[in-house]
């Protein structure tokens, strides 16, 4: 189902497929073992688009609708899961809260430099101690000294964080508010800042390409005009950034399962068992009919919670929706794909072992779907 694509979205779904085919998905392989991005890809994005996703175009940006975004960044998955988480979060977790509440000032400064294509921009939310519980879990600090902030702390799993010439940090600005989850805000800190030291990245089962990093912030100065939006409303404006990059992971997690699926139908059209191909077996068939089934109904719920993006103010629920589907999918179609390959789908001589390693991190990342089965549910109860 191309749920009624334009034919705009069509010519732009295809410009991306070809872009990828040619500079992403050939090096997945080398991306994954070396461990790092293919910049010179990277740098080639600006002309889609594509590392400003939705930021308007007097900054540098695409100024694209949320599907036509979804669409992109499958078809970035479809070659390579590290290079389209990276791309994600830059858009969705960097770019857009800048997008979102930044001054006129604070847009000309950073968006800029985050659509060229030299960087990828970062968010910092999670701590050692505060993942899914960002509200009362928060420890980082942002006390406000002449014209300044100081800000001390320490984030963890922080993606794109050692090229980020912009990380925007959740601290806690008002460390005796009567609730926590009210003494939050987001503030822009510039790398590299004296105080502010990024870790060696930690070592990861999928998505290897992607780094993800610690970061310490010892006394790090920043602008008191760093603060994005107004104080203390920095957790309103997390969950806000938050339900925007789960349709960014659903849409990846399609990528990935779509990715999954070509790669099984490629191999079980070539292997022969029992004098015929895999394709002519009736148990193959119904497994491929399963996995296209589900990755048709996870595409249209990340593309129906695009569109919710575009045209409702909260769509929690259905990023939450098509989130928690397509990361399901994307680990199914992997798990089976892997089965249709046989031994040879253990080997990294195939990509779908690497399918399924990347697909992994995205029931767990931009919220873990145990909690997303949470937000889901209080929402249809409250309707």
């Amino acid at each position: 189902m191309d749920f009624a694509l334009s034919g705009e979205q069509r010519m732009y779904q295809q410009a991306v497929r070809v872009f990828v085919e040619k500079e992403i998905k050939p090096y997945a392989a080398r991306v994954d073992e070396e461990q790092e991005l293919r910049w010179e890809a990277i740098e080639k994005m600006p002309s889609l688009g594509l590392t400003g996703l939705q930021v308007p175009e007097e900054y540098g940006g695409a100024g694209l609708d949320s599907i036509s975004a979804a669409i992109a960044l499958e078809e970035i998955a479809r070659g390579c899961g590290s290079t389209a988480l990276a791309v994600a979060a830059h858009n969705g977790l960097c770019c857009n809260p800048i997008v979102l509440w930044g001054t006129t000032a604070q847009k000309h400064a950073y968006l800029p430099i985050l659509t060229g294509g030299k960087v990828l921009g970062s968010l910092a939310l999670t701590e050692p101690d505060a993942g899914s519980d960002l509200a009362g879990g928060v420890r980082t600090t942002a006390v406000k000294e002449g014209d300044s902030w100081i800000i001390d702390g320490r984030k963890m799993w922080i993606t794109n964080a050692p090229t980020a010439p912009i990380i925007v940090t959740l601290v806690r600005t008002d460390a005796h508010s009567a609730k926590p989850s009210r003494g939050l805000s987001m503030i822009v800190v510039e790398h590299p800042t004296e105080g502010l030291c990024v870790d060696p990245p930690l070592s990861k089962f999928g998505v290897r390409g992607s780094h993800s990093n610690p970061l310490r912030y010892d006394d790090v100065r920043v602008p008191l005009e760093n603060l994005l939006g107004k104080e203390n409303e920095g957790l309103h404006q997390t969950l806000c950034t938050l339900d925007g990059g789960r349709v960014g992971i659903a849409a990846v997690s399609v990528g990935l399962a779509q990715a999954a699926l070509e790669e099984a139908i490629r191999y079980v059209r070539e292997r022969h068992t029992f004098g015929r191909p895999l394709a002519d077996h009736e148990g193959v068939q119904f497994k491929l009919a399963e996995m296209a089934t589900r990755i048709t109904y996870a595409r249209w719920l990340t593309y129906n919670a695009a569109w919710a993006k575009d045209h409702q103010e909260d769509f929690s629920k259905e990023a939450a929706m098509a989130k928690l589907t397509a990361s399901e999918t994307s680990e199914f179609v992997a798990f089976e794909a892997i089965q249709l390959h046989g031994g040879y789908g253990y080997s990294t001589e195939f990509p779908v072992e690497r399918i399924y390693r990347d697909q992994r991190l995205m029931s767990i990342g931009e919220g873990a779907n145990e909690i997303l089965k949470l937000v889901i549910a209080r929402r249809v109860l409250e309707s």
